[in-house]
């Protein structure tokens, strides 16, 4: 039930992983237009909600590279079907619970769980593995545009639940439509026991240890801080930064989201067509300094409705666009036998970022009444990792014979 004879088609693997990551990332994305209503029903400030996002993040990030792991030895469609599962108690339990911790470690440990196993880290290994090592970035790039379509669609969807449902009941929903359709897809996620894929006959400890001793695999880890940082930050908190400063009209900021999920459909794409002409070390580095520049400039100009559709259509074609080349990276030089739990190492520096950026969001603006000191990391950071990526070195690594390939 759970294996296949025969390695699943491309097309197959593709449009499976293209439905569970539109699902899993396009209702993860739309998660900051609860937080107000959620906060005034129950009498909470913003930081409790944030924090709640904040231990989902770091979850998901921890859970990460168990959920690689657990796909690499067992298969994507058991991780998938583990994770359908939990996505939705986390749905159900955001709806019910209403005591302030018991809401944040309840729904951390279950969407953090469920996105760990519905996301990029569970299902790029089999991406990898079966897409040829010429299409493989391209691959990626699909597996990115999939998941920004599922922010582009979910975003009107889910607030359109929410006001016209009721906030609770908009979760039910969610979380019914959620495991109807991740449960069929995973079957088509199939495949035969990983010893057919291409890479060194490794344990897990030796694959880890390996690239953790790698200084362009620390140096992805370091970029893919900064990523979660900038992204779930601005994901979660610009909803209410643009009620704070003045632009009441929900509507804006459901079509900058959606804008984001759609520039984020070409910008994934594009990254991982342009990841198998241009050294890929070259684009991460291009992608991290404009988002800065992109943060800037939106900060400078005199805040309209206009301006955030062009932050957030800027914003959206950098998104995502990191996932196919860092991705794509660490399997051109590693291999793909260990892929989906050393994706899942690197996601969980993202998730590091992701806690912070979404937590420090909340935390300074309860403090101070602001954004403004979380704008300037955001800024700051994004110039770091424009640095960090530079010297990375995308060669496959040469190994002894106990490492040969397979």
């Amino acid at each position: 039930m759970f294996t296949s004879d025969r390695v699943p088609s491309l097309k197959s693997v593709l449009l499976a992983s293209g439905v569970v990551l539109t699902l899993a990332m396009g209702v993860r994305h739309g998660f900051g237009f609860w937080m107000q209503p959620i906060s005034q029903a129950n009498g909470w400030t913003r930081e409790t909600y944030s924090l709640a996002l904040a231990v989902q993040n770091l979850m998901w990030g921890a859970f990460g590279p168990i959920a690689g792991m657990a796909a690499d030895r067992y298969g994507t469609m058991r991780v998938v079907l583990v994770g359908a599962l939990a996505y939705m108690a986390g749905l159900l339990w955001m709806a019910f619970v209403t005591q302030p911790m018991l809401f944040v470690a309840g729904s951390g440990v279950f969407i953090g769980l469920g996105l760990a196993c519905t996301a990029f880290g569970a299902v790029s290994g089999i991406i990898g593995r079966v897409a040829p090592v010429e299409r493989r970035s391209w691959a990626f790039g699909i597996s990115g545009a999939a998941s920004s379509f599922g922010q582009f669609l979910m975003m009107p969807v889910e607030q359109f639940l929410i006001s016209s449902l009721g906030w609770q009941q908009a979760f039910y929903l969610l979380a019914g439509v959620l495991v109807l359709a991740m449960v069929p897809a995973s079957f088509w996620l199939r495949e035969p026991a990983v010893a057919h894929a291409d890479g060194p006959r490794q344990s897990i400890a030796e694959a880890l240890g390996e690239a953790l001793g790698n200084r362009s695999f620390l140096l992805l880890v370091a970029g893919y801080f900064v990523c979660g940082f900038q992204v779930v930050f601005i994901g979660v908190h610009l909803p209410a930064y643009l009620k704070d400063k003045g632009i009441a009209d929900p509507k804006v900021a459901v079509l900058a989201l959606a804008l984001i999920g759609l520039f984020n459909i070409f910008g994934s794409f594009l990254a991982g067509k342009w990841g198998g002409k241009v050294p890929k070390r070259y684009l991460l580095s291009g992608i991290y300094s404009l988002r800065s520049v992109a943060i800037v400039m939106f900060l400078l100009a005199p805040l309209s409705p206009v301006s955030v559709y062009l932050f957030a259509a800027a914003m959206g074609f950098l998104w995502l666009s990191t996932v196919p080349l860092t991705n794509g990276i660490i399997a051109g030089v590693f291999g793909v036998r260990h892929m989906s739990m050393l994706a899942g190492v690197v996601f969980f520096s993202h998730q590091i970022g992701s806690f912070l950026g979404v937590w420090l969001g909340g935390y300074l603006f309860a403090l101070q009444g602001n954004y403004d000191v979380v704008w300037g990391i955001a800024i700051a950071l994004g110039v770091f990792a424009g640095l960090a990526n530079l010297p990375v070195d995308e060669r496959p690594l040469v190994r002894g014979g106990a490492l040969k390939a397979a």
